[in-house]
């Protein structure tokens, strides 16, 4: 049995067990025990403890027959749960796994509203994803310890809620888009890894904005290769090599987007998406259909109420009807906004003010938490301060 394979039923084999009568901790605990055992045997040899004697035609009712044991060992080792292992039913015979999938029920248990944002992620990760506490903390670039930490609460807060109401959707469409945004880093690619989640998810419900979000998520990584130099530098859309763009990961992210927007049921993902596609589109920077761009932004804004999203439409306001115009757009929201200083120093350089845009370019840097960003940003700032008469 693969790690791939392996790791795709996780999600299936732990509802099993929840439905089983386990809490959720002791059977994500059980089921990474029989994990770590698959991986380590390999079964296809003799038999021994809970492998069987020949190849695994039913990697899933494997999985399922020796976390379930795991479970019960363990359950039976703690005397404080006596009591409880009395209630659960005779151990089930091995067989074929029911063709059953569990999977979608706990994305939404992990995408559950008690939880908090980075708890959910961290969960999501780990019981749906199949990834290890280390991979995770590799990640997000954190102590193993601080997020075992984490996943323990996480898992503890969600034991009690029973998988027998309808899950919310947009929660757990949410939760996917937080793990995409992390990106790279450590050995785990979680942009990646949110693009697999979110297919699994988009099979499985009947949602207009999950293939929005997979659409969304397809777009944006297909320039991911374009987005930095060979020193680790940013590069802004504008200046990106286009034909390093994956052009196949672009159509099928506007095919799947298609598909959706014929719905008629349009959400924020889908318009992102939109957005996105216009911008893969365009051969050049220069062609982008910028006027386009601010109608989509303009039916984000009706969508959501997320200040980022009128931060981006004041950037396309410029390209279309001037940096004037964009600068106008700025001063409506909020200039401690995230990026804010950052636009506002494109925009006036556009406007030909190269003194005011050094001054925000370098006040943007300042403000600025990503060391990428904020050499970015300096470099931009001392560009312009060497075209100024001196």
């Amino acid at each position: 049995m693969d790690e791939a394979l392996l790791r795709s039923l996780i999600p299936g084999v732990i509802a099993v067990l929840v439905r089983r009568g386990a809490d959720f901790a002791a059977a994500e605990d059980a089921v990474q025990d029989a994990l770590v055992e698959a991986l380590r045997v390999r079964p296809a040899g003799p038999s021994s403890g809970d492998l069987p004697a020949e190849p695994v035609r039913d990697p899933k009712g494997w999985l399922i027959t020796v976390a379930w044991r795991r479970f019960l060992d363990a359950t039976r080792a703690d005397a404080a749960r006596r009591r409880r292992e009395d209630r659960l039913d005779e151990e089930p015979v091995p067989g074929p796994a029911a063709a059953v999938d569990d999977t979608l029920q706990l994305y939404f248990l992990c995408a559950h509203p008690s939880l908090t944002p980075s708890s959910a992620v961290a969960l999501t990760l780990r019981a749906v994803g199949g990834l290890t506490t280390r991979q995770i903390a590799q990640a997000y670039l954190v102590p193993e310890a601080t997020m075992a930490q984490r996943i323990s609460r996480a898992k503890r807060t969600v034991s009690g809620v029973r998988l027998d109401r309808p899950g919310d959707v947009a929660t757990v469409l949410r939760v996917l888009y937080l793990v995409f945004n992390e990106g790279y880093s450590g050995d785990v690619d979680l942009a990646a890894e949110a693009i697999r989640l979110t297919r699994q998810l988009a099979v499985r419900v009947d949602h207009p904005e999950a293939a929005g979000l997979l659409a969304l998520m397809l777009l944006h990584h297909a320039r991911r290769a374009a987005r930095t130099a060979a020193d680790g530098s940013l590069v802004p859309l504008a200046e990106q090599d286009r034909g390093r763009w994956d052009t196949g990961a672009i159509a099928e992210g506007v095919m799947i987007l298609q598909a959706a927007l014929g719905r008629d049921r349009l959400g924020e993902f889908q318009a992102q998406a939109a957005i996105a596609a216009l911008h893969a589109d365009a051969p050049t920077a220069e062609e982008t259909d910028w006027v386009q761009i601010v109608e989509w932004y303009d039916e984000l804004v009706l969508l959501t109420a997320n200040p980022v999203v009128r931060l981006n439409r004041a950037v396309a306001v410029g390209e279309a009807d001037g940096p004037r115009a964009g600068l106008a757009a700025l001063a409506e929201l909020d200039a401690s906004l995230p990026r804010c200083t950052a636009v506002a120093a494109y925009l006036h350089e556009r406007d030909g003010d190269l003194a005011t845009a050094a001054r925000l370019y370098a006040e943007a840097a300042h403000k600025a938490h990503d060391l990428a960003e904020r050499d970015h940003l300096t470099r931009q700032s001392a560009r312009l301060n060497a075209r100024l008469p001196r």
